[in-house]
């Protein structure tokens, strides 16, 4: 396990909508390079940048036109050098957005794949053996080149699957090779080329999108985790440094893989939602929530990678909507009492720590479409669009939040009960008590079904820390074996003890040791 990831924070960067440095309407890399000692001073330490390679822009990014070279948009290559640079010089980790599982159409591998005559980019791509014979249960784009077949795709018929076989190929199917075939194992090379390039150049490693759907024909995941041992082996022959984060949501395969950490996903099993996304969120005050089943999911992958307790939950992504739109004011703060004293590295994208909205009504951009309301640009301050960019309004990547007390870093920082306020005091006490970091145990006390509070103990080699969350407006009691002792940290009262059981008012978050 790497050290630095123990007590790593990330900071979620959009690039496209984080700062904009040259008015053209769309962040660069230095808006990232002038706002880094903004992030180091809210206590965050790492970064995940979503995607900042070539492309299209057919969906923000993740259809990758050249991995080898940055979108001109943000600037060169050595922008990005510079960059990581600046972000070790405080002491910073930056990993990149690595998308390996598809390519744009407009990729000259994909050119070259769909040619005739046979090249070394024939197999770099899934294509079925004949123009007619559609994958089944996988979606295809056909008819728009002279090769005979279908070619499988991810997500957006512009989303072209790279080949990395099947973990059971249909004998009878003999356009499905294996993994151990040239052809895949010739784009697991070229995907680790363009690992090593990056690791190189400075980057500390990457947060690697869709990890877990590379080998197809493979439920039980055992192709994909074969897949990413080979990884594995390489980079610790050579990069043994490099952080690895999987986008996945199952840790028992994705650690088996070689992954330093998991990230939950906000869909499939994992009842993210219903902590902040869904008609009656557990952290809304109205108390009609629900942890349980996320509590029982999540202490099933907990056991199932053996304790390690490695999954990252974010506050949020450009995926989602906003933390802040279905809950609000203290709500937002007891959310992030929990997000910030769980196990894993806590992610917080950009713009949640200041409650930013989600703008509804958007057109898409860039196959944003109901997503695109998270993608707004930050707001900095009450200056000209709200400090992202100088450049005309009508020329902004997405619109802004146009509500006149929409929240700015400026006027949360000069309100000292903000929620920027409170996320900073979070950051810095997670990171003064070992039992509240990232590899430290956890053990559930309270999470019983359609009840408040929840309560759970975190544990180190020296310090065990009883956390107690009530997002619900009303006082509760919970039996618990532990007495609290110290506060470490208290929002909205103080909690009382007596013959093993403990009362909490409402709206409260505390931490104490035992």
């Amino acid at each position: 396990m790497l050290k630095w990831l123990d007590q790593a924070i990330f900071y979620e960067i959009y690039p496209q909508s984080f700062l904009d440095t040259n008015a053209d309407g769309i962040g660069d890399f230095q808006g990232i390079i002038e706002k880094l000692d903004y992030i180091r001073s809210l206590g965050c330490n790492a970064l995940w940048i979503n995607p900042c390679f070539l492309s299209p822009f057919g969906d923000a990014g993740y259809d990758v036109a050249d991995y080898y070279r940055t979108a001109p948009r943000y600037g060169t290559n050595e922008d990005l050098k510079r960059v990581f640079r600046e972000a070790h010089k405080r002491d910073m980790h930056v990993l990149l957005d690595l998308v390996p599982g598809h390519t744009s159409i407009e990729h000259p591998w994909f050119k070259e794949s769909a040619k005739i005559k046979r090249n070394e980019f024939t197999d770099r791509y899934i294509w079925t053996d004949h123009v007619w014979t559609y994958p089944e249960g996988m979606g295809g784009i056909s008819g728009f080149s002279q090769r005979d077949g279908v070619c499988v795709t991810n997500f957006f018929s512009i989303q072209p699957a790279l080949n990395y076989g099947f973990y059971q190929p249909d004998p009878e199917k003999k356009w499905q090779q294996a993994f151990e075939d040239e052809g895949p194992q010739a784009t697991l090379a070229a995907m680790e080329d363009v690992m090593r390039f990056w690791l190189n150049m400075g980057c500390d490693g990457f947060r690697v999108d869709m990890a877990g759907s590379l080998v197809k024909n493979d439920p039980e995941g055992k192709g994909t985790i074969r897949l990413w041992q080979q990884v594995r082996s390489f980079l610790d022959k050579e990069f043994p440094q490099a952080a690895m984060i999987s986008e996945w949501g199952e840790p028992d395969k994705s650690l088996l893989g070689g992954f330093h950490m998991d990230f939950l996903l906000h869909f499939g099993p994992s009842h993210y939602n219903d902590l902040f996304r869904c008609p009656e969120p557990y952290f809304s005050s109205r108390g009609k929530g629900d942890i349980y089943e996320f509590v029982e999911k999540y202490k099933e992958n907990y056991e199932k990678s053996k304790g390690k307790g490695l999954i990252c939950i974010p506050s949020g992504n450009h995926d989602m909507k906003r933390l802040a739109y279905q809950i609000h004011g203290d709500e937002l703060k007891i959310a992030f009492a929990f997000l910030l004293s769980m196990p894993g590295a806590p992610f917080i994208y950009y713009g949640d720590e200041i409650g930013m909205r989600y703008v509804e009504g958007l057109d898409s951009v860039e196959g944003g479409y109901d997503r695109t309301g998270s993608r707004s640009p930050m707001q900095w301050d009450s200056s000209t669009n709200a400090g992202f960019s100088s450049a005309p309004v009508q020329d902004l990547y997405i619109a802004q939040d146009p509500d006149p007390h929409r929240p700015t870093v400026q006027n949360q920082m000069e309100d000292p009960n903000s929620l920027y306020h409170e996320v900073k005091k979070l950051i810095k006490i997670r990171q003064e008590h070992t039992a509240l970091q990232n590899r430290s145990s956890i053990d559930f006390i309270c999470a019983s079904k359609n009840t408040y509070p929840l309560a759970y103990v975190r544990k180190s080699q020296d310090e065990a820390v009883l956390v107690i969350i009530n997002p619900s407006s009303a006082s509760q009691s919970f039996s618990c074996p532990y007495i609290p002792a110290e506060p470490i940290y208290t929002f909205g009262g103080d909690c009382t003890s007596d013959n093993g059981n403990i009362s909490v008012p409402g709206s409260f978050a505390g931490f104490y040791h035992i």
